[in-house]
This record gives structure tokens, C-alpha cells and sequence, in this order.
């Protein structure tokens, strides 16, 4: 047998389509129970329940206890991470889904992506930081130049110098599903995204499992002023 990680069991866990859907759900960031799993993979909660400690034991999702509730989240943004890839890879080899729903122009256009923006307008926000050169970019490797750092601390108050973290970089490149190409994760992605939401520029759909951010008016607005292209 051969050292190193066990890529197939990760593969195994992520593979099930009932799994896969259950993953995809906690994209949004949020904790979900095991009913509302249950019901975006269209299962029973008993085999919910099954899939739920397969994947607890596999280390991607974790629970936590509120009350008699019992939530899941993924068990990190790594996790997000590949699974974003992987659906980028479905895309570009033609596995889609038969059946798509009125929420999918919006889900292409913006999306959460765990806790950073996506779709259309997340690619559009990384390329228009590196036209306007605030950040450098080779290949997956993300650094805000000193420019960016104050575009940040001016344009959004976000204070960069306290977004080092010891496990997850400040800027990293996430290959974005719908558009291919790369939008800005990392622990500035994510810093950004609470600005916009607590800034009431967007907000994610209150559905359980949606992934869909919506932008109000003056949201469109600053956006387009901050990083190109015209309100919607």
C-alpha cells in the first residue's frame, strides 16, 4: 500500500450523491440541522442520519449542540474548497444536473461560497483588484500589495493586518465553479463578504441550503463603483 493521504476515502464520503448534496447545503456557511440535510438530499432523516455520521467520521462535517437541537457545519473552508473545485470539474466534463430551477442565473451570478463571494460577481471583484493592482496574483498565490491594503482599510475598513490567521492564508485563489476561473477566498474573502453584509449591500437568501447572495440597489451601486461593471 502506498503512503501519504487517502484520497478514495475522501473521494467515497463525497461521492454519494445524497452526501454530495448534504456538502453542498453546508457551502452556505451555515449550520444546518440533520432534518434540513435530510430534506436537500431528498432522503429519509434515518438514512439522513447514517450519511451524517460517515461523514462526521470522515472528518468534513462536524456537529454542535444548541439546546435539543444538534446543527452540522463543515469541518472547514479546505473542505469548501474542494468541493468548489470538484464542481467546477463536473461542469467543464458536462456532468450537470437534468433539472435546473429559477435560482440558477441567480446562483451563477452571485453565490456564498462557505463564507467568501462567488459566481460571476466574485470573479469580477478578483479581476478588477488585479487590474487596479491591488493584489498579485500567480497562480493560485494571492498577495495584497501595499496599495491594496489601504484600498481595504479606506474603501471597506477592513484592517488587513488582523486577518492573519495560523491555518488559512489572508488571500487565496478559489476556482470558481460557474465561471472557471478564479474569485479571492481566503480569510480577506471572507472579511469582505461580512462588510458587504453588514454594510447592507447583500445578503444571502434565507433558504435553508441556498446559496444564492442577493444584492440591494445601493449594494449594485458601490460594487460597481468599488470593482467595475454596471448595476444590475
Amino acid at each position: 500500500m502506498k503512503a501519504g493521504p487517502d484520497i478514495a476515502m475522501v473521494a467515497s464520503l463525497v461521492g454519494d450523491p445524497a452526501r454530495a448534496n448534504m456538502l453542498t447545503a453546508l457551502m452556505t456557511g451555515r449550520a444546518l440541522t440533520a432534518s434540513e440535510l435530510a430534506q436537500q438530499a431528498g432522503i429519509t432523516p434515518q438514512t439522513a442520519s447514517s450519511h451524517l455520521s460517515k461523514l462526521e467520521a470522515g472528518g468534513l462535517i462536524e456537529p454542535e449542540k444548541q439546546g435539543r437541537h444538534r446543527y452540522y457545519r463543515l469541518t472547514g473552508s479546505d473542505v469548501a474548497h474542494v468541493l468548489e473545485g470538484l464542481a467546477g470539474l463536473a461542469e467543464r466534463a458536462g456532468h450537470t444536473r437534468v433539472r435546473t430551477g429559477p435560482k440558477e442565473p441567480a446562483l451563477r451570478r452571485a453565490r456564498i461560497c462557505y463564507d467568501h463571494l462567488a459566481g460571476d460577481l466574485g470573479v469580477q471583484m478578483l479581476d478588477s483588484l488585479r487590474t487596479q493592482r491591488l493584489v498579485r496574483q500567480t497562480k493560485q498565490s494571492i498577495e495584497l500589495t501595499g496599495e491594496g491594503k489601504r484600498f481595504m482599510a479606506e474603501a471597506l475598513q477592513i484592517d488587513t493586518e488582523a486577518l492573519a490567521h495560523p491555518r488559512r492564508p489572508v488571500c487565496k485563489a478559489c476556482l470558481d465553479w460557474s465561471e472557471r476561473r478564479h474569485h479571492l477566498a481566503g480569510t480577506l474573502g471572507a472579511a469582505v463578504m461580512s462588510r458587504f453584509t453588514e454594510l447592507n449591500w447583500a445578503a444571502r437568501d434565507s433558504a435553508a441550503g441556498s446559496r444564492v447572495v442577493n444584492f440591494t440597489r445601493t449594494g449594485e451601486k458601490r460594487f460597481a463603483a468599488l470593482f467595475g461593471g454596471q448595476p444590475a
